[in-house]
């Protein structure tokens, strides 16, 4: 009976070989001295006698006989019928002496297993020992490699501030070269550090040649003789239409974790739409198709902006990670990332409302940590250049082939606004930027010249649109929308669609000049009429996100459709549903 016990407590607590070898000595027992089992059993192979459970666990584990180590099966194995008999006593607890020798054979099987599990637990504290070695010495390496990186980075800074000086007193034309012949980054993934300047040092720019003003001055002209022929599209969506428009679908693209669609451009010509979200990524959809071409990731912050140029060979974002992209697509339809543009340098700045004149302004709240929040990215009518707007208070003007920052522009009067939002004129020679100061700022692109100012906004100026006919300029902020008469540079109407703790968001003209949507807390379409007319509401959009902000709207070609991006991960479609309507997402 205690032998019994032995066993089954060895074989459940104990490794493998200790359990084999326990069960071997119970097996011999029943085979050797003849004790009488439960269950008998013999073996055909060896004539051997076991316990039926016991022999079929140890075939079952280990398939051969626990006496001979020959191969056993269940089928030679045969059961043997005895009569039920009261078992005798064995022969060990029939006295004393034998009883101790029983527990002296218990007593050494405990020494056994106890050794064994000492020698487990120092193996197990040498691995251990060995382990934290490797860990402290890998430790130290990483400790010295960073300090090796950090004078490298230093030794750099300097050598890069002391070519900056040397730039400023040797003129350099040979920047334009290096720009065209840098590596194209795949969709972005390697970011261009080496472009970075060390603190202080400022770059140089070329400046706008007079062959450049010569080429916006013959665009101007050529756009603004076809202006004054110019007659509304007779494919236009008509009034009846846009009365009935309705979501028709809804396209989630972007992350889960980070939700908010925050810009929106439509290329016409191809119906391709592009947003940008708070994920860091840029998504650009077909629409007709209802497929997603490409997905552009590359910026480690929110994309604030995004503009397609020409017939969408090119593509641009902009970032709150102080970058301007440039994405070129390729052969396969993919975007690549081209260049990427640091131009802007910002303070670590914070808008704060002026509790008296109810303005914001820029506050600096962490002086020794430069970063630049790009806000807007507009192109010029020629698609050969295009302009940013930085909270940094400049606007840089670049040439879309090589990426070159010819000039960037600083307020001369010395104001430390940022620029929130900027948008060229339909012909091309006129800029007009909004601040964080509630203004907005018209420049003359040739002389990058400030021309005029228009005020009265409360809050940020969040979005700018010219019309289409040359005359009209809405502008968007947390009080509303304003139309402003270009010709006479004065306000001539205000809409104020939403409650004081509303903002609006965005504004936009449609490509014919004919309609005006607003977005904020829902999204509202109305009439364009003259200065003197009333503009009539058309139609108002409930935001279907549930988060009672739509952040950017644009018109689809000859206003089909209206697409409208949210602070949830959706864009959205409103239209008339028909055969060509895209499917949902």
């Amino acid at each position: 009976m205690l032998l019994c016990f032995l066993s089954d407590f060895s074989f459940s607590n104990t490794s493998f070989n200790f359990a084999d070898l326990t069960l071997r000595r119970r097996f011999c027992v029943f085979a050797v001295s003849g004790e009488v089992p439960e269950e008998p059993v013999v073996s055909r192979n060896s004539g051997l006698l076991f316990e039926k459970r016991l022999i079929e666990r140890h075939i079952s584990d280990y398939g051969k006989c626990p006496i001979t180590g020959e191969p056993l099966t269940m089928d030679d194995i045969v059961p043997i019928k005895t009569g039920k008999i009261v078992k005798p006593r064995p022969v060990q607890a029939a006295s004393i002496p034998g009883m101790l020798g029983m527990f002296q054979n218990v007593w050494n099987l405990a020494f056994e297993e106890w050794d064994g599990l000492m020698l487990s637990n120092f193996a197990l504290e040498q691995q251990l020992h060995t382990a934290r070695q490797e860990l402290s010495h890998a430790l130290y390496q990483h400790d010295a490699a960073c300090r090796v990186i950090a004078r490298l980075k230093k030794e750099r800074d300097e050598a890069r501030s002391l070519l900056a000086q040397a730039e400023r007193q040797f003129p350099v034309s040979a920047q334009n070269a290096i720009t065209a012949s840098a590596p194209v980054l795949s969709n972005g993934k390697r970011a261009a550090e080496d472009e970075d300047l060390a603190p202080g040092a400022k770059k140089i720019h070329p400046g706008i040649s007079s062959s450049i003003i010569s080429e916006l001055t013959d665009c101007n002209a050529a756009l603004s003789q076809q202006r004054k022929k110019r007659q509304i599209p007779s494919t236009l969506a008509p009034l009846e239409a846009l009365e009935a428009y309705t979501q028709i679908s809804s396209h989630p693209f972007h992350k889960t974790n980070k939700q908010g669609i925050i810009s929106l451009d439509i290329l016409h010509s191809k119906d391709l739409i592009a947003t940008g979200g708070i994920d860091t990524n840029a998504v650009i959809f077909d629409r007709p198709s209802g497929q997603i071409l490409s997905t552009l990731s590359g910026h480690s912050k929110k994309v604030t902006s995004v503009k397609f140029v020409a017939q969408g060979e090119s593509f641009l974002t902009g970032s709150a990670d102080k970058t301007v992209r440039l994405w070129q697509v390729s052969d396969d339809g993919n975007y690549n990332c081209r260049h990427v543009l640091k131009d802007h340098t910002a303070e670590d700045c914070t808008l704060i409302k002026h509790p008296t004149t109810g303005r914001c302004e820029m506050s600096n709240t962490n002086p020794s940590r430069q970063v630049s929040l790009v806000q807007a990215v507009t192109v010029h009518a020629t698609n050969n250049y295009f302009v940013t707007a930085s909270l940094d208070g400049s606007w840089c003007f670049y040439e879309l082939s090589s990426g070159t920052c010819l000039t960037q522009v600083f307020d001369s009067s010395g104001s430390s606004e940022g620029y929130t939002s900027a948008a060229f004129h339909p012909d091309g020679l006129i800029l007009g930027t909004g601040t964080t100061e509630s203004l907005v700022k018209i420049w003359d692109v040739k002389s990058q010249a400030n021309v005029a100012r228009f005020d009265g906004h409360v809050g940020p100026v969040t979005a700018i649109s010219f019309s289409e006919n040359g005359y009209f300029l809405a502008t968007s902020a947390h009080d509303g929308v304003k139309l402003w008469d270009l010709r006479k540079l004065k306000n001539f109407r205000n809409f104020a669609p939403y409650d004081s703790e509303t903002p609006t968001n965005s504004v936009e003209f449609d490509h014919s000049g004919s309609y005006l949507a607003i977005a904020g807390s829902d999204i509202r379409v109305y009439q364009v009429a003259n200065v003197k007319s009333e503009w009539n509401c058309i139609k108002t959009f409930p935001d279907l996100s549930g988060t009672g902000k739509a952040t950017c709207v644009k018109f689809g070609p000859d206003s089909k459709y209206i697409a409208v991006g949210s602070m949830d991960r959706n864009l959205r479609i409103f239209g008339l549903p028909g055969e060509d309507a895209p499917t949902e997402s």
